[in-house]
């Protein structure tokens, strides 16, 4: 089976739903990002040695496909899978308890202290792209609201897994 199918050579794209649109519609740009964080996340994983957080992160991986699959789908009543209530008080305990294990620290720091905190700490970049992309979206059609939330509550997820794993806190020196 070949996985290139042609149709896309004339710049356009086809939606879950089989609309086809422009490959830099927005909502293309959108789920493009998600699907650019699920593979950043990818990597950052494999610099993981921490099989609890390994693990969370590829969960996320696959709620991540949800995401995307909402976001590709015009058509609503096509939606298979959703993003709950559930997956947001997910990320919201973890963030809380690995922020808790570094007992709430405030400021900013310089990311990046090791491998694993700096490929976290740009996948949190990613995950804020998205979500601007996703509030472009929305300003175009309507988005799912849990949708906006939990990608929002993502990057915070990322973050502190990011700072939990930081080898050193170096903070940040505020230079004229």
């Amino acid at each position: 089976m070949n996985i290139y199918t042609k149709t896309g050579d004339k710049g356009t794209t086809s939606l879950f739903d089989n609309k086809r649109v422009s490959k830099d519609d927005i909502r293309v740009e959108a789920y493009g990002t998600i699907d650019e964080l699920v593979s950043s996340l990818g990597l950052a994983k494999n610099y993981i040695e921490n099989k609890e957080i390994y693990d969370l992160i590829e969960q996320v991986q696959n709620k991540l496909f949800t995401v995307a699959s909402i976001l590709a789908t015009e058509d609503k009543n096509k939606i298979k899978h959703h993003i709950v209530e559930e997956d947001i008080e997910f990320l919201e305990k973890n963030i809380d308890k690995y922020m808790g294990l570094l007992n709430n620290p405030t400021g900013f720091i310089i990311p990046g202290s090791g491998k694993a905190s700096g490929h976290l700490h740009l996948c949190r970049t990613i995950c804020r792209r998205a979500e601007r992309r996703i509030i472009t979206l929305q300003g175009h059609t309507e988005v799912d609201p849990k949708v906006v939330k939990y990608v929002n509550r993502l990057s915070d997820f990322i973050y502190a897994l990011g700072r939990y794993l930081e080898e050193d806190e170096i903070k940040v020196n505020y230079q004229d």
